[in-house]
């Protein structure tokens, strides 16, 4: 058998079934009326986000990256809970605004920026991270053309990466970002320009596990921003460190140690180059503050056994779960945390493949690993499903059509 990714802690049952938010998941898949349906937990969320208030600086503030997942209600509970949210297109600008979420809290990151996105950024007094010298002069054209001052951040390509991160997003050539040795100039270009310079936009990479190598990031970042701050004359009012904080998917995956990150932030703000003592900090983050908080529930509707292998077909699949099909970034495909939701107590007793409905060999949720003895009508459930799930996999694949989601 094939192991299985971590179930994340603290999911208990109710009866022998899982229970997701205090509730049965039979129970949350009868109010929604059907199957697929993505379960997002309010509690877990918020757990979470104490969790990283409590480890981190207290004078470090908490960005949600939307782009992990961008459903409303969660953006409505985010609300509440994080100091300011990261889009990635004008799309995202909408959805934020349709949150009540104020536009001051906003910042927008993204390569290809449309004009149109620029110009509803500008107006709604989101900030703007620019990701080219080309970028910056199309804004302040913009800007001068609506008679506002635009609120315009630098998103810098660092010299190096986070190590071991699941997706590099610094070090070398890249479509992110403006290379740091570029930066200086740009900064006085806005500056001159009359531009609300708002700082800087420092993102190396994402998924990462190892705490060391964060920490190592991390001091790379703030003295890259220092070296930034000298070379350009003029303090940033605020520095966003990035993120990259992972959450276990596979098997032998450990979680982050959270506690040795925020200590060694803690020392290195302790002992921050002169330069940017007037600048404030945040940190941003998606999958760390709403991947485990998801649970994706699928249906059994067919059992059958081929060359005496067991294929417990469901209703689900990648156009819902692209990451757990192992199709999202994934060069070795291994298994995510999934289980039987309604034997969710009972023992291993088969080893089994399960399978989404569509017409495609890459549509698979688990590959030969021990599951109990499920029948046709069991719940499937795919866990870590609440970043990038719904809003990352090509719903309308074969016509299949999105899932339902809940946040309760």
């Amino acid at each position: 058998m094939k192991p299985l990714g971590p179930i994340p802690a603290g999911f208990t049952a109710i009866n022998g079934e899982l229970a997701i938010g205090g509730r049965k998941a039979s129970d949350l898949v009868a109010e929604a009326g059907r199957t697929p349906l993505f379960v997002y937990s309010r509690e877990r969320i918020a757990a979470r986000v104490a969790q990283l208030r409590a480890a981190l600086p207290s004078e470090v503030t908490l960005n949600y990256a939307v782009k992990a997942n961008p459903f409303a209600p969660v953006l409505g509970h985010m609300a509440g809970l994080v100091d300011g949210f990261d889009i990635a297109s004008g799309g995202e600008l909408k959805l934020v605004q349709g949150a009540g979420i104020d536009p001051a809290r906003v910042s927008f990151a993204g390569p290809g920026k449309r004009d149109d996105e620029l110009e509803a950024a500008i107006l709604a007094g989101v900030t703007l991270n620019l990701e080219s010298e080309g970028e910056a002069e199309r804004a302040l054209a913009i800007a001068g053309r609506l008679g506002v001052v635009p609120k315009l951040a630098v998103r810098v390509n660092p010299d190096f990466d986070l190590k071991g991160s699941g997706m590099k997003m610094g070090g070398g050539a890249k479509p992110f970002g403006i290379d740091a040795e570029r930066v200086p100039a740009l900064v006085k270009r806005l500056l001159s320009d009359g531009a609300d310079w708002r700082g800087f936009h420092i993102f190396a990479g994402s998924q990462a596990l190892d705490a060391a190598a964060i920490i190592e990031t991390q001091a790379q970042t703030i003295a890259l921003a220092a070296r930034l701050t000298t070379e350009a004359g003029a303090t940033p009012p605020k520095v966003n460190l990035g993120g990259g904080f992972g959450i276990p998917y596979f098997p032998g995956d450990e979680p982050l140690d959270l506690g040795a990150v925020g200590q060694a932030l803690r020392e290195q703000l302790g002992r921050l180059p002169s330069v940017l003592a007037g600048t404030a900090f945040c940190i941003e983050l998606g999958r760390y503050l709403v991947g485990e908080s998801g649970v994706y529930l699928t249906r059994i509707v067919d059992r059958k056994v081929s060359h005496g292998e067991v294929y417990l077909v469901t209703d689900g699949g990648l156009h819902h779960q692209l990451a757990a099909s192992g199709n999202f970034g994934t060069v070795v495909r291994r298994n995510y945390p999934v289980a039987i939701a309604s034997r969710f107590s009972a023992e291993v007793e088969e080893e089994a493949s399960i399978v989404g409905c569509l017409c495609t060999p890459l549509d698979r949720l688990a590959d030969k690993a021990g599951f109990p003895l499920a029948e046709v009508g069991d719940l499937v459930a795919v866990f870590c499903a609440g970043a990038y799930g719904a809003s990352a996999s090509p719903a309308m694949f074969l016509g299949q059509g999105p899932a339902a989601e809940v946040l309760v």
